[in-house]
């Protein structure tokens, strides 16, 4: 029997973000010891606009050695979401929320990673973990205003 305290952040029973959080962190470690790269999701998105985009902040030197390897772990990253999403888990994920919300919060998240120098993986998994002080002030950003706006958003009873 699982404490409500800890049910009622784990409404899916814990096990599923202890994998989750297991194969992410293996995941990242992978990439670091072959590579010796820090595994951000937003540079590596940002890499791969080098093969779209002539400006010189997408078409830097890194970026351009190393797009094609990142292209395949972004892609893999896209393929194991639909993995789940669609075959150990059909019918799972949906959501309420409308598009232009989600669009909205993407659009955010974006601007927020590029302003923040990385994004939660890279700051949160592999910055917190090599005691980076920009990436813990980063993640504790991240979580107060994540936290806050949650809060607000169900104190106002904004529905998807």
């Amino acid at each position: 029997m699982v404490p409500f305290a800890v049910s009622g952040f784990f409404p899916r029973g814990i096990m599923p973000y202890l994998f989750g959080g297991l194969l992410v962190g293996f995941g990242t470690a992978v990439i670091y010891l072959a590579t010796n790269i820090t595994a951000g999701a937003s540079t590596f998105l940002e890499s791969t606009l080098s093969y779209v985009s002539n400006v010189s902040r997408f078409n830097r030197l890194d970026y351009v050695q190393s797009r094609d390897w990142r292209l395949v772990f972004t892609a893999g990253i896209i393929s194991g979401a639909a993995v789940y999403g669609f075959v150990l888990h059909p019918g799972g994920w949906t959501t309420n929320v409308q598009w232009w919300r989600l669009l909205g919060g993407g659009i955010l998240v974006g601007a927020g990673t590029r302003l923040g120098k990385g994004c939660t993986s890279g700051h949160g998994v592999c910055g917190v973990g090599s005691l980076s002080n920009t990436s813990i002030v980063n993640v504790g950003t991240f979580l107060v205003v994540a936290i806050g706006t949650a809060q607000l958003v169900q104190a106002l009873g904004v529905a998807p």
